[in-house]
C-alpha cells in the first residue's frame, strides 16, 4: 500500500486497505517484482512520536477490552458513539467501564484530538471559548460537544501498548524504562541510559508488523495470509542516525516533515526558515548549547540533551523532554509532557496542563517569559492564544503515584526576563499576554533597585579618575558573572567570523 499523501495508518480509511493492496496507486514509486515486497505500508511518525505516551498503558487498553468498545460503540450509533464518538460518551466508557479516573480519560481524548488536522482559526476559537468558561462545570459543557473519529481513536488507544513493558525483557534490562545510574556529567556521545521507543524508528516497524492484524481488525478489516506474506512495512522519517543535522523535507509530504539535530556541542545555533515551519523536530544529545528555533513548530522532541537552553517558537501539538539534565527550555506550546529529566526548568505558555510523567526529579515551572518580533504571529498561524495558561498546574502521570514534590513553580525573587539576542522582523515587541502579577512585581521591584543604585551613583560625585576605577571593578565583576554562570560561552559564540556580516535570526 502506497499513497501519494502518505497518510498515517490511523487516518486511511479502514476499508480502503484491502483496495490499496490490491492495486498500489503510487506505480512510479512502487512496483512489485519478485525480488520486492507486494505491499509497502508507509506509516505516520507522528502518532508514534508524541501520540503514545511514554508511560506503560492501563491495562485495559488491552485487544480483549477495545474490541468489547468497538462493538459497544456500533451497537450506539444514535447515541454519540459511532461513527463520531463523542466526549460524554467516551467519559461512560472509560470512567463506568474502564475504571479509568476523568482526568486520565481526557488527557487521551484530548491528545487525540489535537493531532487530528485542525485550522488555526479552529484552533483559536476553541481557546477562546475554554477562557470564557468561569467554571469547570461550564468546562465540561463545552467539551462535551467535541467529538473524534471512533475507529481512529480506537487504534490510538491500541498504539498506547508502545510502551507496555514486558516483565521478561525488563529483568534482563532491555526495557523502557531502566535504570537511572548515569553520571552526572556525561559525555555528549553517552551510551544512552533509557530507551525511548517513540522515537525509534525500528520500534514503530516492530510494533505495526507484529500487531497488524490487531490493528486492523479494529479498523473492521482483515489481512490475508497472502497480502501479509508480501508486506513490508516503513515509517515515513528520513535517514538520520549519522548526520549532525538532517532533514527530510525533500521527500516527505508537508505534514509529515522531520528535522532532527544530534550532537550540537557547545555551540549557538539560531534558525527560522521554511524548513521548520510545520516540522517535526528532534533535538538528540544537544549538549552545552543555546539552540533558538524561532520558527512555527508541529511538534518538538528533546531527547537526552544536556546543560543546554532551548528557545522554540510556537509548538502547535506536543513538546516532549525525555532522559534529560539541567536544561532551560522556553516556549508556548499546545502540551508540555516530560520523562526521566532532572533538574530542568520549563518557561511555558500552554493551554493545557504539563504532565509530568515517570523519572523526574527537581523540575521548576515558570511564566514564559521572552519575545520575538513574529512571536505572535507565529501564534497565530499554530492556533496558539496567551489563555488559557496552565503553565502552573501541572498533571501528575505516573507509576510512582501523585508526588508533587517532584516539581515546584520558580519563586518570583528568581524570575528574570530572557532577551533573545536577534534581529527579526516583526510587530511584537513584549511578552504576549505579559506577566503574572506576583512575577511583574518582582520586576518592577528590582527596577527600582537598579534606578536607586544609578542614581547613587550619579549623586557620589566621584572624580574622573574615581569614575574610571569603579568602571573597572564593576567590569570585573560582570565578567566573574560571566564566566560562573556560562552566560561568557553564549555571548562569546554569537560574535561573527571576521568575513561574516552581522548574525540574524534567519
Amino acid at each position: 500500500m502506497c499513497t501519494r499523501d502518505s497518510r498515517a495508518l490511523t487516518e486511511v480509511q479502514p476499508r480502503e486497505v484491502l483496495k490499496y493492496a490490491k492495486k498500489p496507486v503510487c506505480p512510479d514509486v512502487f512496483r512489485e517484482t519478485m525480488d520486492q515486497p507486494g505491499v509497502l505500508l508507509w506509516v505516520k511518525a507522528e502518532p508514534f512520536l508524541v501520540g503514545a505516551l511514554q508511560e506503560p498503558p492501563p491495562s485495559k487498553f488491552s485487544l480483549h477490552y477495545l474490541r468489547k468498545i468497538a462493538t459497544y460503540v456500533r451497537t450506539r450509533a444514535t447515541e454519540g458513539a459511532y461513527p463520531r464518538l463523542y466526549w460524554p460518551t467516551w467519559r461512560h466508557i472509560a470512567c463506568g467501564k474502564l475504571q479509568l479516573p476523568k482526568d486520565l480519560a481526557w488527557l487521551y481524548f484530548e491528545i487525540f484530538d489535537n493531532l487530528s488536522v485542525r485550522t488555526p482559526e479552529e484552533r483559536l476559537e476553541w481557546s477562546e471559548i475554554l477562557s470564557n468558561c468561569a467554571t469547570e462545570d461550564e468546562v465540561e459543557k463545552q467539551r462535551n460537544q467535541l467529538s473524534v473519529d471512533t475507529l481512529q481513536f480506537l487504534l490510538f488507544l491500541y498504539i498506547q501498548q508502545l510502551n507496555k513493558i514486558s516483565l521478561r525483557t525488563s529483568l534482563i534490562g532491555e526495557e523502557w524504562p531502566s535504570p537511572r545510574g548515569r553520571p552526572q556529567s556525561p559525555s555528549p556521545t553517552e551510551r544512552p541510559s533509557c530507551h525511548n521507543k517513540n522515537w525509534n524508528d525500528d520500534s514503530h516497524q516492530a510494533f505495526v508488523w507484529d500487531h497488524m492484524s490487531e490493528l486492523l481488525e479494529l479498523g473492521k478489516c482483515r489481512l490475508s495470509s497472502r497480502i501479509r506474506a508480501d508486506m513490508a512495512v516503513s515509517v515515513v522519517e528520513g535517514s538520520t542516525k549519522r548526520a549532525k543535522i538532517a532533514c527530510n523535507a525533500h521527500t516527505a509530504p508537508r505534514l509529515h516533515r522531520i528535522v532532527v539535530m544530534s550532537q550540537v556541542y557547545k555551540q549557538t545555533l539560531a534558525k527560522s526558515s521554511e524548513t521548520l515551519v510545520g516540522a517535526h523536530v528532534r533535538a538528540h544529545r544537544c549538549n552545552e548549547s543555546f539552540i533558538y528555533l524561532l520558527s512555527p513548530l508541529r511538534s518538538m522532541t528533546i531527547e537526552k540533551c544536556r546543560n543546554s537552553t532551548f528557545v522554540l517558537g510556537p509548538v502547535e501539538t506536543a513538546l516532549h523532554l525525555h532522559d534529560c539534565e539541567n536544561l532551560k527550555v522556553i516556549a508556548v506550546c499546545h502540551r508540555l509532557s516530560i520523562s526521566s529529566t532532572t533538574g530542568c526548568t520549563f518557561h511555558i505558555m500552554t493551554p493545557s496542563r504539563p504532565l509530568i510523567l515517570s523519572g523526574n526529579q527537581t523540575v521548576t515551572f515558570a511564566p514564559f517569559h521572552t519575545h520575538y518580533p513574529m512571536l505572535e504571529d507565529h501564534m497565530a498561524r499554530t492556533g496558539l492564544a496567551t489563555v488559557p495558561n496552565y503553565w502552573d498546574n501541572p498533571m501528575v502521570v505516573c507509576r510512582e503515584g501523585t508526588d508533587t514534590r517532584v516539581f515546584r513553580l520558580l519563586p518570583p525573587s528568581e524570575f528574570y526576563v530572557f532577551i533573545i539576542p536577534f534581529e527579526m522582523e516583526g510587530d511584537t515587541a513584549e511578552i504576549p499576554g505579559g506577566l503574572p502579577p506576583a512575577y511583574q512585581k518582582a520586576l518592577t521591584q528590582r527596577e527600582q533597585k537598579i534606578h536607586i543604585w544609578q542614581k547613587t551613583v550619579k549623586e557620589a560625585r566621584l572624580t574622573k579618575e574615581q569614575r574610571k576605577q569603579f568602571q573597572v571593578l564593576v567590569e570585573n565583576k560582570f565578567y566573574e558573572w560571566l564566566v560562573s554562570t556560562g552566560h561568557r560561552q553564549q555571548l562569546d559564540s554569537l560574535v561573527p567570523p571576521p568575513a561574516a556580516s552581522r548574525q540574524v535570526a534567519g
